[in-house]
C-alpha cells in the first residue's frame, strides 16, 4: 500500500504538467488504472493494453532464456570443433551450464537493455511532447528485437535502428494502434538495408576472446539455412536438434518446441490468432511442396544455386529458420494483421507462401520471413476491405431474393 500511495501522490502532484505521462505510465504499469467511465455502459477489468503486452512477454521469456543458454553452447561447440573435439550433446552436462548461461547473457542481455532503454526513452519523449499517455506498444517490441537480430550486432547500431523503428515505424502514423508496419520488423528491415554486412545471418557467433582457439573468423561456421543455400549436404544436426533448438540461429528462433508452447499459451489467453498461425504454416508447407515437386520432376539442376533450399523437405522448412517464430509472435500482431476471420486465413497463408519463396530465391540471405510479414502488413487493410465488400454483396443479394 505504501508504494501505491506514494506513486498516487506523485501522480497527483504532476497532474496537468509536462511530466504527468511519465508518472502515469509507471503507476499503471504496476497497478490497474483507477480511472472509470462516468457515463454509459462499461466493463471494469484489469486486462488493459499493458497486461495484454505483458502476456506476450511471458510467452517470449522461455525463448529468451533458452536462447541465452544456446548462445553459450554454440560458442563452445564451435571452439571444440575448431580444435578437433567432438562432444555429444548432454542437456545437463554441457548445455544447461553456468558457463553457457554467463557467456550467452553477456551478449544477449545488453541487447535487451539497449532495446528497452532506447525504445522507451523515445516513447516517453513523444508522450511528454504531445501531452498524451505513454503508449505501451513497445513493451513487446522491446523484447522481440533482441530475439531477431544477430547476437554480435554493435549496440550503437541497434540503438539507431530502434530510434528509426519507433519514430518512423510507429510515431509518424500516430502511435500505438495506428502503425501499418510491425515496429520490430521495421527495426529489422532498417538494419538489413542500412547495415547488410552485419545482417547476413550466415555465421555462428563465437566470442572474440577465446583461450583454446584462434579468432572468431577462423572458427565461425554457417547456420543451417546458409549451409542449405550452399548445397552443403549433411549438416551435422538431426531433426530432434532442430526441433528442440540445439542449433545455431537467431536468439529466439531456434527452439521450435518453446515457440509452439508460446503459441498455445497465446491462443489459450486469446491474445494470438490461431487462424493466422495455422494459415502461415499451411502457406509455407504449400510453397515447400511446390519446390519439392520441381526437384522431384528434375526441372532444376543440382548445380543450380537454388537447388539446396528447393530440395529441403517441405516440413523441414518449419524447423529451420524463423518461420514459426514469425508466425506466432509477429504475424499475429493485432494492429498490423488482418482483422476479419477470412482475411486472417488469406493474410497468414501468403506470409508463409512468400516467406519460403524468398528463402529459396535469395540464397545470399536465406531467410525471408520478416520481408514477407512486412509485405503482408501493407496488404492487410486491402484484404479486409475486399472481404468486407464481399460480405456486403452477398447480403445484398440475399436481401433482394427475400424482397422479390
Amino acid at each position: 500500500m505504501g508504494l501505491k500511495q506514494n506513486l498516487h501522490k506523485l501522480k497527483m502532484k504532476y497532474e496537468g504538467k509536462k511530466m504527468a505521462p511519465a508518472f502515469n505510465a509507471l503507476h499503471t504499469f504496476l497497478y490497474s488504472p483507477n480511472e472509470t467511465t462516468h457515463s454509459g455502459g462499461h466493463i471494469r477489468a484489469v486486462d488493459d493494453l499493458k497486461r495484454t503486452m505483458n502476456t506476450v512477454i511471458i510467452a517470449l521469456v522461455p525463448c529468451l532464456i533458452f536462447g541465452i543458454f544456446n548462445a553459450g553452447y554454440q560458442h563452445y561447440a564451435a571452439v571444440d570443433a575448431a580444435n578437433g573435439i567432438t562432444r555429444e550433446l548432454s542437456i545437463w552436462g554441457n548445455f544447461i551450464t553456468w558457463g553457457n548461461f554467463s557467456l550467452g547473457a553477456w551478449k544477449v542481455l545488453p541487447l535487451v537493455i539497449v532495446s528497452y532503454g532506447v525504445g522507451l526513452l523515445v516513447e516517453f519523449i513523444f508522450a511528454v511532447i504531445k501531452g498524451h499517455e505513454v503508449e505501451e506498444g513497445y513493451l513487446v517490441t522491446g523484447m522481440l528485437v533482441p530475439l531477431i537480430v544477430p547476437i554480435d550486432i554493435p549496440l550503437w547500431m541497434l540503438a539507431v535502428a530502434v530510434i528509426f523503428g519507433v519514430v518512423i515505424g510507429k510515431e509518424v502514423f500516430g502511435g500505438t494502434g495506428m502503425n501499418i508496419l510491425n515496429p520490430a520488423l521495421t527495426i529489422r528491415a532498417f538494419l538489413f538495408f542500412a547495415y547488410p554486412t552485419w545482417m547476413s545471418g550466415d555465421k555462428v557467433w563465437v566470442a572474440e576472446a577465446v583461450d583454446r582457439a584462434g579468432t572468431a573468423d577462423a572458427i565461425s561456421g554457417e547456420t543451417l539455412l546458409g549451409a542449405y543455400a550452399q548445397n552443403a549436404g549433411s549438416l551435422g544436426y538431426d531433426y530432434a536438434d532442430m526441433f528442440w533448438g540445439y542449433i545455431p540461429g537467431s536468439v529466439g528462433e531456434t527452439s521450435k518446441f518453446l515457440i509452439i508452447i508460446g503459441a498455445l499459451f497465446l491462443i489459450f489467453t486469446k491474445i494470438g490468432s490461431w487462424r493466422i498461425m495455422l494459415s502461415t504454416v499451411l502457406g509455407a508447407v504449400v510453397m515447400g511442396l511446390i519446390f519439392n515437386g520441381v526437384v522431384d520432376q528434375g526441372w532444376i539442376s543440382e548445380s543450380s544455386k537454388f537447388y539446396g533450399l528447393m530440395s529441403v523437405p517441405f516440413w523441414q522448412h518449419l524447423i529451420i529458420g524463423s518461420i514459426l517464430f514469425g508466425a506466432v509472435y509477429m504475424a499475429t500482431d493485432p494492429v498490423t494483421a488482418s482483422q476479419t476471420n477470412k482475411g486472417k486465413w488469406i493474410y497468414g497463408f501468403f506470409i508463409g507462401f512468400i516467406a519460403i519463396m524468398i528463402r529459396v530465391f535469395n540464397p545470399a540471405y536465406p531467410e525471408g520471413v520478416f520481408l514477407a510479414i512486412l509485405l503482408m502488413n501493407v496488404f492487410a487493410p486491402t484484404i479486409d476491405h475486399y472481404v468486407i465488400q464481399g460480405n456486403v454483396k452477398r447480403r445484398m443479394k440475399r436481401l433482394k431474393v427475400k424482397t422479390a
